[in-house]
């Protein structure tokens, strides 16, 4: 069977692709499960083009080592003689790239399987006369003197010694016309892969661990989406994002993490901060409108409850603050009434309040005014977070990105921190401010997140 009919196979309608499956014979079927093309995900593909570095991005368990070991069958299928296999430590080398489930010795058909020597150093001979050297990435002297037209580089992130090991790679990717190095790992922020990643000569592929999970256990994506979606481990690890923690910056993600919840205690007040942009707010190229919803809870502490920040008309931040106002932000909204909305004037001045009490006149309204810049602002409310005095109800990214990039000279991310300085202004109102007698009535809240 080949590919070509393969893949078209794997395009037919399901009832009319099980008709011909079932009419295949023995060897037909063989053949089948021997074809990675047939049974990948497009990216877990090589993609086309001119590219010299191929990143697959992606989160625990989505198939980048399995991705990775197919590749290098392509490669030694299409003729290429010296191939760089490097991985985080002999260990990792020897017991994922080589032997493990989805590696190099599970992934060639029966007649063509690999001959590994991998003691003392790793050698993989092909059924082409091909050759596999492997290193890893605790000793980037290894990489002097052999040459490649082909690597494999697994895990990088977790290099010991990234940038000396992927240097020392470049100078011996000199055999053929255009020597490709693939890349699979989960990301870190370090420099040397942002580097890669950057390079106009280099194709990102990104994925999540949730792209794999037909083929992975139930239990298992039970448990993880459990225990760490949202968090800062979980992003990194199963979502693949690339979280860069700022040197010096006021909120660490820690600070989140650590204090996480599910759901809030009864609440004694409920606020919901704005922050406008000073923009239209409804174009693309403008900031957001920050709209934030916190709570403080009989036990003393801070609930950020939602962030329900957009980039509308006047009309439709008006309506969505309001909304947000009477408990629209929850599933069982009329259970989660605020006990006023909170704005800051420096930008519109009075425009803010109109634009609330044209959606609606009654809403409790209090205008607050930056005397001081946004760190000085922001340091009182940083400290209850270091405190453990705060926490996020479920997962708040956008909020938190915004809030791990505010640092000693200010926001270094782009635009203007809308979501951050909505929850300043909120935490501030609720936690360093002292309630009137009013404020002060206990609410039963329940079911939350």
């Amino acid at each position: 069977m080949t590919s070509s009919l393969a893949a078209s196979l794997a395009s037919l309608p399901e009832k009319e692709r099980q008709t011909i499956l079932a009419g295949l014979t023995d060897a037909q079927v063989k053949e089948l499960l021997e074809d990675w093309r047939f049974w990948a995900r497009p990216e877990q593909l090589a993609p086309e083009g001119d590219w010299l570095t191929w990143v697959i991005n992606a989160g625990r368990g989505f198939g980048k080592t399995r991705a990775g070991a197919e590749w290098v069958r392509e490669q030694v299928d299409a003729g290429r003689q010296r191939i760089a296999l490097i991985g985080e430590t002999y260990k990792d080398l020897v017991e994922v790239m080589c032997y493990g489930d989805s590696g190099l010795a599970s992934v060639f058909p029966e007649h063509q399987k690999p001959k590994i020597v991998a003691n003392p150093n790793v050698q993989v001979t092909f059924h082409t006369g091909a050759i596999a050297l492997g290193y890893n990435a605790t000793q980037p002297d290894q990489l002097r003197g052999p040459q490649f037209d082909a690597a494999w580089c697994d895990e990088l992130a977790k290099w010991k010694k990234a940038r000396e090991t992927w240097d020392m790679l470049q100078f011996g990717l000199r055999l053929g016309e255009r020597p490709q190095v693939l890349v699979t790992t989960t990301p870190r922020p370090i420099p040397v892969l942002k580097e890669i990643m950057a390079r106009r000569t280099t194709v990102v592929t990104k994925g999540s661990t949730f792209d794999n999970a037909a083929n992975l256990a139930p239990s298992f994506i039970a448990e993880i989406r459990d225990r760490y979606e949202g968090t800062r481990l979980g992003r990194q690890e199963l979502n693949a994002e690339m979280l860069d923690d700022l040197p010096g910056a006021l909120w660490t993600r820690a600070m989140f993490d650590d204090n996480r919840v599910r759901e809030a205690p009864d609440l004694q007040r409920i606020v919901v901060a704005v922050d406008p942009s000073g923009t239209a707010g409804a174009s693309d190229d403008g900031d957001s409108i920050g709209i934030v919803v916190a709570g403080k809870g009989v036990d003393g502490r801070g609930y950020v409850l939602a962030d329900q920040s957009c980039k509308l008309s006047p009309d439709g931040w008006g309506r969505r603050a309001v909304n947000a106002y009477f408990g629209g932000w929850s599933e069982t909204p009329g259970r989660f009434k605020a006990d006023r909305i909170v704005a800051e004037r420096n930008f519109g001045g009075a425009m803010v309040e109109h634009v609330i009490r044209t959606v609606d006149p009654k809403v409790s309204y209090k205008e607050v005014t930056a005397s001081r810049g946004k760190v000085a602002r922001a340091e009182p409310v940083a400290a209850l977070y270091e405190q453990g005095r705060i926490s996020h109800v479920g997962a708040l990214p956008h909020v938190e990105d915004q809030c791990c990039l505010i640092g000693p000279d200010g926001f270094i991310g782009e635009g203007s921190p809308d979501r951050a300085d909505a929850l300043v202004w909120a935490l501030t109102e609720l936690m360093l401010i002292a309630p009137t007698p009013r404020e002060t009535r206990t609410r039963a809240v329940v079911g939350m997140y």
